[in-house]
């Protein structure tokens, strides 16, 4: 053996700890969860469908789960209008996210996706709760150059695709929205509380738009659709809250929200290799800038988003 081979040997080899396995595996259900919205939707359920009954279900979990373990649902209500506007901006985010994913590729979605975090610092900056130095408005830069390439990526589909690009879009930013919104809420009340009183304000409206589709939505999808939508509503949507926030509380929001950027990019992968889809050259280059701005333009102390629940 080489000198080189009997250093390497020596070097311990830590295997990951209980929190980074779980932080690993939400942010592989958040990917997977793009992929598997992409395939349902294509395969029998009406979009607003899908997120009406997906909602329903998340929101009876939480509410069942927080009155077993927390005993109540009580929100100040100093805080109530911090909570609706959280309810409206996960609407919004909903009704742009089935349509994204329904209207164009789960991979372009995804990279779409990576821009949460630019938006959320502007957002940030409107608002005065932001001071941001040169630094971040060059990675800003970079970032949404970024974006232009993903969507410039998709070369003559561009007339086809931009209805989704839009929505798209409209899915980054109103996620970031929701993001500030329920950042204050975040430090008084349990991730369950929250998810609690949310998805129900939320769901509501979605239900309500959705009524026409839901009364002519054919419900014998078969049973890989039904397999799929439970596993979409109990991994990415249920799952990923306990397991990120308690992640948050063991190493830190500077450390998770690190690892979080990657999401959007595993969620490419994923539907590259899950679904009959492809990204260009362009747009893997315009994946890697936003990535390269997004890491340039942090902040020394990062505020965690909320999870990405696709």
């Amino acid at each position: 053996m080489s000198a080189g081979g009997r250093i390497l040997g020596r070097i311990p080899v830590r295997p990951p700890s209980t929190v980074e396995l779980m932080l690993l595996a939400t942010i592989v259900l958040w990917a997977l969860g793009i992929s598997l919205a992409r395939y349902i939707l294509t395969h029998g359920f009406q979009p607003l469908s899908f997120t009406s009954t997906r909602y329903g279900a998340a929101a009876a979990a939480f509410v069942l789960i927080t009155l077993v373990s927390e005993r109540t649902l009580r929100i100040e209500r100093a805080h109530l209008r911090l909570v609706l506007g959280a309810a409206l901006a996960l609407y919004l985010n909903q009704m742009a996210f089935v349509y994204a994913v329904k209207t164009t590729s789960a991979s372009l979605v995804a990279l779409l996706l990576a821009a949460v975090p630019i938006f959320a610092a502007l957002i940030g900056v409107v608002l005065r709760t932001e001071h941001l130095a040169r630094r971040f408005w060059i990675g800003a830069a970079i970032s949404f150059v970024g974006v232009g390439l993903v969507v410039l990526g998709t070369g003559d589909e561009i007339q086809h695709d931009r209805l989704g690009v839009l929505y798209g879009l409209v899915t980054a930013g109103t996620w970031a929205v929701y993001s500030v919104i329920i950042a204050p809420l975040m430090r008084i009340y349990s991730p369950a509380r929250i998810s609690a009183v949310v998805l129900p304000l939320a769901w509501m409206p979605i239900t309500l738009t959705g009524l026409p589709q839901l009364q002519s939505q054919q419900w014998d999808l078969g049973f890989d659709v039904w397999a799929l939508f439970v596993f979409a509503t109990i991994g990415p949507l249920i799952l990923t809250n306990f397991l990120w926030f308690h992640s948050l509380d063991r190493i830190g929001p500077a450390r998770a929200t690190l690892a979080t950027n990657f999401q959007p990019f595993v969620a490419a992968l994923f539907a590259v290799a899950l679904l009959p889809e492809s990204l260009s050259a362009i747009q893997v280059a315009g994946g890697v800038l936003i990535a390269v701005g997004i890491i340039g333009a942090r902040r020394k102390t990062q505020p965690a988003l909320a999870p990405e629940v696709p």
